[in-house]
C-alpha cells in the first residue's frame, strides 16, 4: 500500500434502536465517503465505539466494509488492545478479511516499559503482511510513546506511520525530525491538521470528516498543493465546530451532528449516552454558523 495522503475518516458505527449494527446505514455512509473524496476509511477505532464491539462484530464490519469499498480506497482497521497477543490475533483476522492496513494503539491501563512498548508494535508488524500504523493518544491510554521508540519503529518495513493525538507540537516536531522520510505522520486531532501538515504531515485521521468529508479532504490537499493561506483559512473557519464536536466524549457529538443532518446513525452503546439538550442546541448553532443545514 502506498502512503495515504489527505483525509482518512475515523468512521462511526451506526446502530439500530436495539443497539445492533445498522448495515444499511453503514453502506450509505461508505458510499457517502466514496462520493466525497475521502482518501481512506478507518474502521473499528474509538470513534467507531470499538470498546463495545465483540470480535465477531469486528470481523463482520470489516468484511462488509471491504466488500462495499471494493478496492476503491484503502480500508484501515483498528486492531488495538492492551494485550500484544490479542493485537496479533485481531490483526491477522482483519488482514485475512481484506483490510489494507491496521492501526495499533499503545497499551492502556497496564502501559509498558520501553522494551515492551517497542515490541507491542514490532511484534505485530513481524506477524502480519500488511502495513501497521501506530496510534499515540496519551489522553486515553495514560502513556506517551517516547520519540526514541518511534525512531526505532519507523525503521521497520511494515510500520508506515503514526496517528498522533498527543496535542503536543514539540513532540510532533521531534518525531518528524527523528523518523525517516517514508514515515507518515497523521494528525489525530481535527484542530491540529494544519500545524501537523506544516511539520511534514501527510494528512489527518478525522472525526469531523464523518460529516464534512469533501471539506476535510480539500483542506488537506489545498495545503499539500501549495496554498497554505487558503487551507489555514478553512481550518480556522471550522475551529468552532471542531471544538463543539468534543464538548462531550467522542463520538457522542459527531453522531448527534450526523443525526441532525438526517443521516440516521442512531445512538450509542453504554457507557456512552445522549448529549445534554444544552450541548445539542449549542452544536446546532455551530453547525449553522459553519453553513450546514440543520
Amino acid at each position: 500500500m502506498e502512503r495515504i495522503t489527505g483525509s482518512i475518516v475515523a468512521l462511526i458505527t451506526p446502530f439500530k434502536e436495539d443497539g445492533s449494527v445498522n448495515y444499511d446505514v453503514l453502506a450509505q455512509l461508505i458510499d457517502f465517503h466514496l462520493e466525497n473524496e475521502t482518501d481512506a476509511l478507518l474502521i473499528l477505532g474509538t470513534t467507531s465505539e470499538s470498546p463495545t464491539m465483540s470480535h465477531e462484530e469486528d470481523c463482520e464490519i470489516c468484511k462488509f466494509t471491504v466488500d462495499r469499498v471494493a478496492g476503491r480506497i484503502p480500508v484501515i482497521a483498528s486492531s488495538g488492545s492492551n494485550s500484544t497477543d490479542t493485537v496479533i490475533e485481531k490483526s491477522l483476522m482483519l488482514q485475512d478479511l481484506g483490510a489494507d492496513a491496521v492501526l495499533n494503539i499503545s497499551p492502556y491501563y497496564n502501559k509498558a516499559n520501553d522494551l515492551g512498548m517497542y515490541h507491542h508494535f514490532a511484534d505485530v508488524a513481524d506477524a502480519i503482511e500488511i502495513p501497521e500504523i501506530i496510534y499515540n493518544i496519551p489522553g486515553r491510554t495514560g502513556i506517551n510513546i517516547k520519540s526514541s521508540i518511534i525512531e526505532e519503529l519507523a525503521q521497520h518495513d511494515r510500520i508506515i506511520g503514526i496517528k498522533e493525538a498527543s496535542g503536543n507540537m514539540s513532540y510532533v516536531a521531534e518525531i518528524a525530525h527523528l523518523a525517516n522520510e517514508n514515515f507518515a505522520i497523521y494528525s489525530g486531532n481535527d484542530d491540529m491538521i494544519l500545524p501537523i501538515l506544516s511539520m511534514g504531515g501527510s494528512g489527518v485521521i478525522s472525526v469531523v470528516a464523518n460529516m464534512l468529508p469533501k471539506e476535510t479532504h480539500d483542506m488537506v490537499m489545498t495545503y499539500l498543493n501549495g496554498d497554505a493561506a487558503a487551507a489555514t483559512a478553512e481550518q480556522l473557519r471550522l475551529m468552532p465546530l471542531i471544538k463543539d464536536l468534543f464538548i462531550e466524549v467522542n463520538p457522542i457529538m459527531i453522531k448527534e451532528a450526523m443525526n441532525i443532518m438526517g443521516m440516521n446513525v442512531g445512538g450509542y452503546r453504554r457507557p456512552l449516552c445522549n448529549a445534554t439538550a444544552e450541548h445539542v442546541a449549542h452544536l446546532r448553532e455551530s453547525m449553522r454558523r459553519a453553513g450546514i443545514e440543520c
